[in-house]
């Protein structure tokens, strides 16, 4: 290389690094910083304007808002990325330690980033998003640089519960790029936008298996009656054991008399998951001749997954009573249980849709343990209705600080549901 040539190159490395370090210097001075920072956001080094993304997050604040919604439309994809966990970041604090941004390496011009298994975040149903982060993650989703920033983009975008973005995710489904569309679906779940349901039925047969199961389970959440069929279909056809079990849930939150027969042929299956759906399933469709049947497979169950929603289908199906050792009891006391809390929870969120159910979970709430408590409010905060609100309330003054605030924050919820 011709000595002048180096010498430019010198200058313009050396400038590239008094400009990442005058972003770092000016982001000291915290939220006085913002204005400088967004000025760096127009750099046509990208490092420095990957530092300026980094910085803004850092500062946090509904003043880095806007910068960061501009810094999602740079060309560069671990912009992209570090704006997006960015903004989650602002409605989810301490997001952008775990999310995407915090495993990327980048060599070069190209860079390397890994999504993790765990996507189980989303803000709660009465915080409100801003309409146009919702846009700039939409925009993202559908012509981001690169497929890992689209595919994180409709991630935020579910955490976020962005409904207005939902085309984009249903679009997203035809990129062939399965990790957008896995992304894609499993925000889907989160939005539950039931409209969205058969606009993603094609996607059932999809080659790659953590797509399907992730379309199948989709299918089931957002009540998808028109896909009873091909689930059937599925369900029959597969050699997959992940598929088969995954499709016979779906069948089971949306059960119908074509799949009931379904239901009583795999209630007492080898499978303990398979064996629960079946039993679910029934529960749901609360036809009184099933009683007798999932009663005594519930008193011989020694397994306490399964044996939970032979728990939870009686009490669909009726025996909606507390005593020592009533279904119902059994649902509650496993709210106790580190293992099976998580799972005795959303069914009784289904169950407490029943307004006799709804009664007696109220007098749970007077005589409950810490746990018992904390999971009773957040099941009303999801199916109460008015009349839960002064049982809130009172939780909410409980002496157990715990108690106390998960009964504040329920009541929040509560009262944004209902309007």
């Amino acid at each position: 290389m011709r000595p002048l040539a180096l010498a430019v190159l010198a200058v313009a490395l050396g400038f590239a690094a008094d400009s990442v370090k005058d972003v770092r210097s000016t982001a000291k001075l915290g939220s006085r910083a913002v204005p400088q920072l967004v000025d760096f956001l127009s750099s046509q080094d990208v490092n420095v304007r990957i530092e300026a993304v980094k910085a803004l997050t850092d500062i946090g604040g509904s003043s880095v808002l806007d910068p960061l919604v501009k810094a999602t439309r740079d060309n560069d994809a671990e912009v992209q990325i570090r704006a997006t966990d960015g903004l989650v970041n602002f409605y989810v604090p301490g997001y952008v330690k775990t999310g995407l941004a915090s495993r990327i390496t980048r060599v070069g011009t190209s860079i390397k980033s890994h999504f993790v298994d765990t996507n189980d975040q989303v803000i709660d149903s009465y915080v409100r998003v801003r309409p146009d982060v919702i846009t700039a993650l939409a925009q993202l989703v559908r012509g981001g640089s690169s497929m890992d920033s689209r595919a994180n983009a409709a991630r935020a975008i579910g955490i976020l519960r962005g409904q207005e973005a939902v085309p984009e995710l249903v679009s997203a489904l035809r990129s062939k790029d399965s990790g957008l569309m896995y992304e894609s679906l499993i925000a889907l779940q989160k939005i539950r936008d039931r409209d969205a349901g058969p606009r993603i039925q094609f996607v059932l047969r999809d080659l790659d298996d953590r797509v399907q199961l992730a379309a199948i389970q989709t299918t089931g959440i957002l009540t998808n009656r028109e896909a009873v069929p091909e689930l059937l279909r599925i369900f029959n056809d597969t050699h997959n054991a992940k598929v088969k079990r995954a499709a016979l849930q779906a069948l089971a939150l949306m059960p119908t008399d074509q799949s009931r027969p379904v239901f009583l042929q795999y209630l007492r299956d080898k499978d303990a998951r398979t064996r629960g759906a079946a039993a679910e399933g029934l529960g749901r469709l609360r036809n009184a001749a099933d009683t007798g049947i999932v009663d005594a497979v519930y008193k011989d169950e020694d397994k306490t997954s399964p044996r939970l929603s032979q728990a939870f289908a009686l009490v669909m199906e009726g025996q909606a009573q507390l005593s020592e050792f009533s279904p119902l009891q059994y649902l509650i006391n496993t709210l106790n249980s580190a293992s099976y809390q998580g799972e005795a929870f959303p069914l009784l969120v289904e169950a407490a849709r029943i307004a006799e159910v709804r009664f007696l979970l109220y007098k749970s709430l007077d005589t409950g343990t810490r746990d018992e408590k904390v999971y009773l409010a957040r099941v009303l905060a999801l199916s109460g209705d008015s009349a839960s609100v002064p049982y809130l309330e009172k939780l909410s003054r409980d002496a157990d600080a715990q108690v106390a605030t998960e009964g504040l924050k329920a009541l929040r919820e509560l009262r944004a549901r209902l309007g």
